[in-house]
């Protein structure tokens, strides 16, 4: 696989319980660019999102993760390959019996032999990575407001320096202004770190500020990957009627990265 490319798809067919959602998904991810997943409700985006990331096999099909044949990996490379990836759950997924740090500093003790206080500052740095004052480490997930669980749950997913990173819904529940601020600090991120990104989202606005292309599901399938810009005049009438809904002016965004 080259090495501009992060992920390489080619039918793949994904699970939903026993049942398959998609049967025939081919897609390419380039390194450094931010791809967004959207498609109408049940279209199975975060289902992809899974698969993608290695938390659920496919049911058929190749699949090639930064480099590395991700299919016939033994479970000993899987965790290898698991520990490059990085992934922010739809509510966040913190722990409440622990604080922040301890929170984010969990990837570090279950995948690193580090000591305790070199975890615990590599913890804090990842706090300030995701934009968050030191005196957040201290506190528990029920003391945050909904950006900040986000935040917190991004340093967790940055805790292993990760060159993957799979969001599922990071605007959900945010208001307008602070799911702003979390894409403008996912844009810096990608900068700063050389992230991939690739995200579920339903957030038309997000979709418009951070991605380079777009991937539409729909009919078990993948219908297209193209920049904002162009799906938003496509042809096809889920893809059309889904930016109808909410229309805005997209501009002419095109994709960086191939």
């Amino acid at each position: 696989m080259s090495t501009q490319v992060a992920i390489v798809a080619e039918g793949l067919a994904t699970l939903a319980g026993p049942r398959i959602l998609h049967t025939d998904i081919s897609l390419t991810v380039q390194r450094g660019e931010v791809l967004a997943v959207v498609g109408g409700s049940g279209s199975g985006k975060t289902v992809l999102l899974r698969t993608l990331s290695l938390l659920q096999a496919p049911a058929a099909g190749r699949m090639e993760v930064l480099g590395s044949d991700a299919i016939n990996l033994d479970s000993a490379a899987l965790r290898v390959l698991r520990r490059r990836i990085g992934i922010l759950f739809q509510h966040g997924a913190l722990f409440t019996g622990l604080n922040v740090l301890d929170n984010i500093c969990l990837p570090l003790a279950e995948h690193t032999g580090l000591s305790a206080g070199s975890r615990r500052e590599l913890g804090m740095l990842r706090l300030g990575l995701a934009g968050l004052p030191a005196d957040t480490a201290s506190k528990f997930p029920g003391e945050l407001s909904g950006g900040m669980i986000k935040r917190a749950a991004l340093a967790r997913a940055l805790a292993l320096d990760p060159e993957l990173l799979f969001l599922d819904e990071p605007s959900a529940g945010l208001d307008p202004v602070t799911s702003a601020g979390l894409d403008e600090l996912l844009k810096d991120l990608r900068e700063l770190l050389g992230l991939t990104v690739v995200m579920v989202t339903h957030d038309l606005d997000s979709i418009a500020r951070v991605s380079d292309r777009v991937a539409f599901l729909g009919r078990g399938d993948l219908l297209a990957v193209a920049p904002v810009a162009q799906l938003a005049d496509s042809d096809l009438p889920e893809i059309r009627s889904y930016f109808a809904a909410a229309p805005r002016d997209y501009g002419d965004k095109s994709c960086k990265h191939g």
